[in-house]
């Protein structure tokens, strides 16, 4: 896992790689995809409509883990051979691509080009950018940098680290349902509420981990380790809470709140609420935190290895 953070740091995952061959999670994508086609049957019996979720999400899992399982074990377990597990588990880390995304927001925002910035927002989450300000581009990048912190770095290392080459994909497997079918709206409720449910288990420590490692590598670690503790609970995720509420605190700035998405507006409660709002120095500021966190679990795995 520590090999495959490194590489993702340094070089990602090159377009170069994704026109010729793809991406994992895109292989992924397609299967849930042609699932999703064949067995999501509108108008059929709440209960029907879960089975046929559980049943795809564990196809889908099960082939994961399956594939990643049957290429470690023929590969030799020397060191070489955990230099092999994590050139194959590197494309399953994100982090050079949502600290890229990230800053592609923050740049056009302090050069004033609200558009650009409003097209970079739109990238990555699901809320209409043509209703936000400055303010509410920057809090959408930071709460995703935050979130994604979790979902893209920490979870899927802690899950190889746990279980190897298995425990990273089928992490990966799981997130990839969730972001594709767990929503609430009509055409997912049921048929995706076994998705949605079982990434929030497989997130739960991950993302606490998340909160705290923030809190550890931020300026004012007692101020973030203060809000999180006080807001995370406030977040209607139980999980996104936790590394939210932290950047919050370690920036001093407010996050979540109101917000309004193509399908409706929400009115979260704010995490931090009686902070300032943030802007696009503060995605800057918010990057290095995340920069600095990152080093934290590559370090932590280093340490693990060793020991």
């Amino acid at each position: 896992m520590a090999v495959a953070l490194a590489i993702d740091w340094v070089i990602g995952w090159p377009d170069a790689l994704t026109r010729r061959i793809g991406h994992p999670v895109i292989w992924i994508g397609r299967l849930i995809s042609r699932l999703e086609a064949a067995w999501n049957k509108p108008g059929v019996p709440q209960r029907d409509a879960r089975r046929a979720g559980r049943s795809a999400s564990l196809v889908v899992i099960s082939l994961t883990i399956g594939i990643a399982g049957l290429l470690q074990v023929f590969v030799p377990d020397t060191l070489l051979g955990s230099a092999i597990l994590g050139v194959l588990a590197w494309p399953l880390v994100a982090a050079h691509s949502l600290r890229s995304h990230v800053a592609d927001i923050a740049r056009p925002l302090l050069d004033g080009n609200l558009s650009e910035a409003r097209s970079a927002v739109a990238r990555i989450v699901g809320r209409d950018p043509n209703t936000l300000d400055e303010a509410g581009m920057s809090r959408a990048a930071i709460e995703s940098l935050a979130e994604n912190t979790s979902d893209g770095v920490t979870a899927p290392l802690f899950w190889g680290a746990l279980l190897g080459l298995p425990g990273i994909a089928g992490y990966k497997a799981i997130n990839t349902l969730d972001s594709m079918i767990g929503y609430r709206n009509l055409r997912y409720r049921d048929f995706g509420r076994f998705a949605a449910r079982l990434d929030d288990v497989a997130n739960w420590g991950p993302a606490r981990l998340t909160g705290l490692l923030i809190c550890l590598t931020s300026d004012t670690r007692w101020e973030s380790w203060r809000v999180m503790r006080r807001d995370a609970h406030r977040h209607r995720s139980p999980n996104a809470g936790w590394p939210e509420a932290a950047m919050a605190g370690a920036l001093d700035v407010r996050l979540s709140g109101p917000r309004v998405y193509d399908t409706g507006g929400t009115s979260d409660p704010w995490l931090n609420g009686g902070a300032r709002d943030p802007s696009g120095t503060d995605i800057v500021r918010a990057i290095d935190v995340f920069s600095r966190s990152t080093v934290a679990i590559g370090v932590v795995l280093v340490g693990w290895a060793l020991l």
